[in-house]
């Protein structure tokens, strides 16, 4: 089932369909408010608080955005909060030239399949030990595998900081995952 056609469903008054949102976002949101929070505690706290949310304005969804970016917004907000009421903040606004890059990998054989799961979960491992404020675009770009506009729509911060804290954060990776891997099996290009 679409998701308009859930959304539609919830609306009209099936509200155990909001199950089929829940089932098809809790991963990801749960993955972006763990690298956010940095604990599971918190960032399931900070996900049951999003799903009421979202449930109490499903309502004021227009559909301009995709629901997934209207949903992470609210994930990133309500776990930015969270940080703030901690004394933390990933708000703050920062202006570097952005440098493109991707990730490439070839897999042929059952040991590079083997080796890529191997280096997906250093590098997941690495980005939850990165400052939140990269951390979290981090996640928004390579695991929920967001464009830089919806970034921008779920985070609130303006283009260019998006891309310096993608830059910054990939820059950042990059050297935590040399110092880990000093045989040279691991090929990336960030």
């Amino acid at each position: 089932m679409k998701e308009h056609e859930i959304i539609k469903k919830i609306l009209s008054g099936d509200i155990r369909t909001f199950s089929l949102l829940v089932e098809r976002h809790q991963s990801k949101a749960m993955t972006l408010a763990l690298r956010m929070l940095k604990n599971r505690e918190d960032a399931e706290e900070a996900l049951q608080d999003a799903f009421l949310r979202v449930y109490r304005a499903l309502g004021t969804f227009e559909g301009k955005a995709n629901f997934s970016t209207w949903f992470y917004r609210i994930v990133y907000n309500v776990c930015a909060s969270a940080l703030e009421k901690r004394g933390a903040s990933i708000l703050q606004s920062l202006s570097v030239d952005d440098m493109e890059s991707t990730i490439t990998s070839k897999l042929d054989t059952p040991d590079e399949i083997m080796q890529d799961n191997e280096d997906t979960t250093l590098i997941h491992r690495e980005i939850e030990r990165l400052p939140v404020e990269y951390s979290s675009v981090l996640t928004l770009f390579f695991v929920q595998q967001l464009r830089y506009d919806e970034i921008t729509h779920v985070t609130g911060l303006p283009l260019g900081t998006v891309k310096t804290r993608l830059f910054r954060g990939r820059m950042m990776l990059r050297e935590a995952l040399s110092k880990k891997l000093s045989d040279g099996k691991f090929t990336t290009n960030f």
